[in-house]
């Protein structure tokens, strides 16, 4: 019997939305292991114990399973370049921030990957932005300036916030262009698991390199709480947080994958309100209600919405 083909499609249309959840619940679930790693171990020392351990994980998982793949020299340089952009400087840009800056900032700077991403994404693969990409992420960004309203306006602007804030949008646009990097590698063919293996190792260098040049110590921290947490950001933040997420560029494109940024802080607010008490403000349930609005846009947009492309299309069949 013939391959209908139906299976391939359903599969399709499972696993989107699958790698699109994982990603949301992964990373937004981070932050509380992040935390647990502050203090008295470097910022530089915890994200190259977090990605040393990330890589060693995964290159041993794909030799061991016969899916490791091979590299080209240029792909190395390629994975090099993106572990600088995404598993190590874009990490220590953030890391630094906090200092002066609050994560509700840091999570609204954090969803301007969402215009970095399309923008790079045309501007180095001509991928075309379509009217309702910037419709849902206008309401997205909307809700996540509702949500963090009172953080934004606490302390007032500054030298050190305006720093703060730069760094921010820094490690932003390097993660971006991490993505694109990825975009890059499976337009190739790559697989995403060893680029990403490869990738997290050169990260982890970069910041051996860093932390040696500032005389960071080595030690860690033998804490239950600091080895849970470097485990959690290893196995489910690096190894399959990654996995998902840059499947999910391959799939649905740069700019939707990244509006994922935009449900990350839902989902920390979320275990916040029962794990710290945190209590939700009337701005705070519209900003909700805005970011799930944006992302029905996004991805399950209503007819009027819908429409104009489908008259579109309508109209170049007739011809």
């Amino acid at each position: 019997m013939p391959d209908s083909g139906l299976k391939p499609h359903l599969d399709a249309r499972t696993m989107t939305p699958l790698l699109y959840v994982l990603t949301v619940m992964i990373w937004g679930t981070t932050w509380i292991a992040i935390v647990l790693q502050l203090g008295e171990v470097p910022v530089t020392v915890s994200v190259f114990y977090r990605f040393a351990l990330a890589s060693l994980i995964l290159l041993a998982g794909l030799r061991l399973s016969g899916r490791l793949r091979g590299l080209a020299r240029q792909d190395h340089l390629y994975c090099m370049l993106q572990g600088g952009c995404v598993f190590s400087f874009n990490f220590y840009c953030f890391y630094s921030a906090g200092a002066v800056v609050t994560s509700g900032l840091e999570s609204v700077l954090f969803s301007m990957a969402t215009l970095f991403n399309a923008v790079n994404a045309m501007l180095f693969f001509g991928q075309r932005i379509d009217g309702r990409f910037w419709l849902a992420t206008l309401v997205g960004l909307a809700g996540m300036l509702s949500l963090f309203w009172k953080d934004l306006v606490v302390g007032g602007l500054n030298l050190p916030m305006l720093g703060g804030i730069g760094l921010c949008l820094l490690g932003t646009y390097l993660f971006s262009l991490g993505n694109m990097i990825s975009l890059r590698h499976q337009r190739r063919g790559l697989d995403v698991l060893s680029t990403n293996a490869w990738a997290m190792g050169y990260g982890a260098l970069w910041m051996l390199i860093v932390s040696w040049i500032s005389g960071a110590s080595f030690a860690p921290s033998w804490t239950p709480s600091y080895l849970w947490a470097l485990l959690y950001l290893a196995i489910f933040g690096s190894v399959l947080g990654f996995a998902a997420y840059f499947a999910l560029i391959g799939r649905i494109g740069a700019g939707p994958a990244a509006y994922a940024t935009l449900l990350f802080p839902l989902v920390a607010l979320s275990i916040s309100t029962f794990v710290e008490g945190y209590r939700w403000t009337p701005a705070g349930v519209v900003g909700m209600g805005l970011i799930l609005t944006g992302n029905l846009l996004m991805f399950c947009p209503p007819r009027w919405v819908a429409w104009p492309g489908r008259l579109r299309w309508r109209h170049g069949a007739a011809r």
